[in-house]
């Protein structure tokens, strides 16, 4: 009797198998490679790219050219730029090879990522509901809604510039906080179709190119004067498609008892 009993108790608390081979070098391999990529710099003449940062902006370009084609992956996409730039602009955090610490930068990257899911879920709903291919219909922000996205802007950026300068965020500390609120204010303006959100990013990049320089994100900072050009093309593609969308649905009443027709 007892002797089963402390079979039983031998068994329960038996230690679990040691891993293979294979798992202990797929483990270690794999944090070779974490490791790798978190140190990985790209020199550039007398200066090095962090390879981080350059693979999370082309991210973000792929997903700014799906936003601009209105395609449901552009979101997914982001997404992933978006990590790999929260562990660029946390600083020393992540890796030793970042420069400075930029709060705004990082908490940016946080909001995208939420933000991103938001938009990612309206615009597959808006898809199946159409059927077709594109995600969403531009079209344009009222009056009112323009007025708080500028009231918006301007207070959220005094709102946070106290509160990244207490977090030790690089200076001037407002610009931090003005690309943090105006990529905010883009984003959601994008998951609701609103072709001002281009604008708004243009207002992000005249700020964010110099503080990026400044902090000695150059990688950031160039993609920064592409995405201000490339903002600008998207910013008129919305516009065009938006037109287009309205002149489809005008509506035409006869004066016969007829249903109503579009043109």
């Amino acid at each position: 009797m007892f002797g089963g009993a402390l079979s039983a108790a031998v068994l329960c608390c038996r230690m679990p198998p040691e891993p293979s081979r294979f798992e202990r070098e797929g483990t270690t391999h794999t944090m070779d490679l974490l490791r790798w990529l978190f140190e990985a710099q790209i020199p550039v003449g007398g200066t090095a790219l962090i390879l981080r940062e350059v693979l999370g902006n082309i991210f973000g370009l792929l997903s700014a050219l799906g936003g601009m084609r209105r395609r449901v992956w552009a979101w997914p996409v982001g997404i992933v730029g978006n990590i790999l730039l929260l562990t660029v602009f946390l600083g020393n955090v992540f890796g030793s090879a970042t420069p400075a610490t930029l709060w705004g930068q990082a908490g940016r990257q946080v909001m995208f990522i939420a933000v991103a899911i938001y938009g990612w879920r309206r615009w597959r709903e808006s898809r199946h509901a159409d059927g077709g291919n594109t995600a969403v219909e531009p079209g344009w922000a009222s009056n009112r809604t323009r007025v708080i996205l500028a009231i918006s802007l301007v207070a959220g950026t005094a709102a946070l510039t106290p509160l990244f300068s207490i977090m030790g965020s690089y200076p001037p500390v407002w610009a931090d906080a003005w690309t943090f609120v105006g990529s905010l204010l883009a984003t959601y303006g994008m998951a609701r179709g609103w072709t001002e959100f281009w604008l708004i990013w243009v207002a992000v990049d005249i700020v964010g190119v110099p503080l990026l320089f400044s902090a000695g994100y150059y990688a950031s900072a160039l993609m920064y004067i592409f995405y201000g050009f490339f903002t600008l093309t998207g910013f008129f593609v919305w516009w065009r498609a938006s037109r287009q969308s309205s002149r489809s649905a005008v509506t035409v009443e006869t004066v016969f008892p007829d249903p109503v027709t579009t043109r």
